[in-house]
This record gives structure tokens, sequence and C-alpha cells, in this order.
């Protein structure tokens, strides 16, 4: 029989045998730790990617003679940045100006004119014009009143409507009615180049001023007299971000685009001027 061993050297002997028991314990325990700090980066990788541009809902106002050109434009975008929705504004300039002004949840702006843009400038990012476009004479269908030009419009037997003198194709039409020493007196004046273009297709107005590219849509509804160059105005779109954004880099993104080749070929097939 074995001889009994000192307390002392009982208690050391067990502690060395509870230290090698829990060596294999320990290096599960070191498995079990491995796997949780790759978990947090997973997570940290995650949260980086969370940062980056990437698919988003975007809302943008645009004048409302970007209305058909701007959904063709939309839908092109979409299928290039899938997972991305943009969702159009459509109104004229200034009233888009003063939903801005009043912190308007949108990501984007485009105006029809450089002035509007500019009474925003505190509320966006740097602007670029993106397009431009020009003034021609929608007439009722067939044109009855045989209006051949600006002059014709001082008759006062065919009813004229514009566009009130603080929408931007409002102010286009003044200045070059004004140029030409034109006096017209409206029977309405409409708060967008949309509501002048209705006036006229549904017959409650002979002829209105409006951009060649809402004319163009119109069809047969109406017809449209060319205004010559020397007479005309040239309308300027600038575009840029709100910086009310949510989406800030994917509303930077969107705005950028305007001025590609792709979306300057959709522009320019609708009618639209190159920029």
């Amino acid at each position: 029989m074995s001889p009994t061993l000192p307390l002392t050297r009982r208690r050391a002997a067990a502690a060395a045998l509870t230290a090698a028991l829990l060596v294999p314990l320990a290096a599960c325990g070191n498995d079990g730790g491995d796997k949780k700090p790759a978990a947090d980066a997973s997570a940290g990788a995650s949260a980086s990617d969370s940062a980056a541009p990437k698919a988003a809902g975007l809302t943008v106002l645009a004048a409302s003679s970007l209305t058909d050109v701007f959904k063709t434009a939309g839908a092109a975008y979409e299928k290039a940045h899938p997972g991305t929705k943009v969702t159009f504004s459509f109104a004229g300039s200034q009233e888009l100006a003063a939903q801005v002004k009043q912190g308007a949840p949108a990501d984007a702006l485009v105006t029809a004119d450089t002035r509007t843009m500019g009474g925003v400038k505190a509320e966006t990012g740097d602007a670029k014009v993106i397009a431009k476009n020009r003034l021609v004479i929608a007439t009722g269908k067939g044109n009855p009143f045989k209006i051949a030009g600006l002059k014709d419009l001082a008759d006062t037997k065919i009813k004229v409507v514009l566009a009130a003198p603080e929408v931007p194709v409002g102010r286009y039409s003044k200045e070059i009615l004004d140029k030409q020493g034109v006096t017209v007196k409206p029977v309405s004046q409409e708060p967008n180049v949309r509501a002048v273009l209705s006036k006229v297709e549904l017959g409650e107005a002979d002829a209105g001023l409006v951009y060649k590219t809402d004319s163009a849509k119109s069809g047969d509804k109406v017809v449209a007299v060319e205004i010559p160059d020397e007479q005309n105005a040239v309308a300027s779109y600038p575009a840029a971000t709100l910086k009310q954004s949510k989406n800030p880099e994917a509303a930077a993104a969107f705005v950028a685009w305007l001025s590609t080749p792709e979306a300057q070929k959709i522009l320019q097939d609708a009618g639209f001027q190159q920029a």
C-alpha cells in the first residue's frame, strides 16, 4: 500500500490535476471565442456596407414640362440601378421652390429656369443645366384663326391663355411678347405650362404660349406655330440635390446621371435641346 502523502503535497497534486483538466476546456473556450469575434467582424462589415452608396428611394421635384420625359428617364434609371425607386412630383417651378423653402421631404430639384433655382440656392447643392427648351404658339386643332406669329396674338378676337408671370414659361412669354411690342390680354393666367396647354386642347382658349416639347405631346389636338429664334427665348433646366435629402449620395448620383449620354439621349428624343 502506497504511503500517505503529506497534506501540502496532496493539495499540490490536486491543483496540478485540476489545471490539466482545464486545458482542453480552455481550448474549447478559445474556439468559441474565435468564432464570436468573427461574427462581430461580420457585423462590423455590414455596418460599413450600409454606409456606402446603395439602392434607395428618391423623390425628385421637377418642372411640369418634364412630366413625360422624366417618366421615361426614371424608368431607365431604375433599370440601371436595381432596387432604386424614383418618385417624381411635378408642378410649376415657383411652386416647387416654395415647397423646398418649406422643407418638403425630397432629394433633388429640377426647375425650368435658372432664376427660380437661384432663389433656393441656400437649400441646394451646386446646380447644373441639363437641358434647354424653346417656346411655340399652341393653337386650336386646325389653327382656325390662321395664327402665323406672335403679332397675331394681339387680335382681341383671339382668346389667348398664358402662364402667370411668376411661372418660368409665363416670364419667358412676357419677355418675347414685350420684345416684339405685342400687347396681349390673356383670358386667364395659369399656374404651369401644362395648364396652358390643357386650355387650348379643350377649346377653352384659341392659343397659348407653351414649350415646344409640351406641344409635341399633344399630337393633333393642337397645332404648334414655330417662333423664329431671333424672337424666341431659351429656357434652361438646372438640376441640383437638396440639402435636406435623407439620401444625399443617391440624390447626387441621380443628378449626375442626368448629364450622361444615356439621359441626354432621352431628353433630346423628347425634343429638348442639349445643355
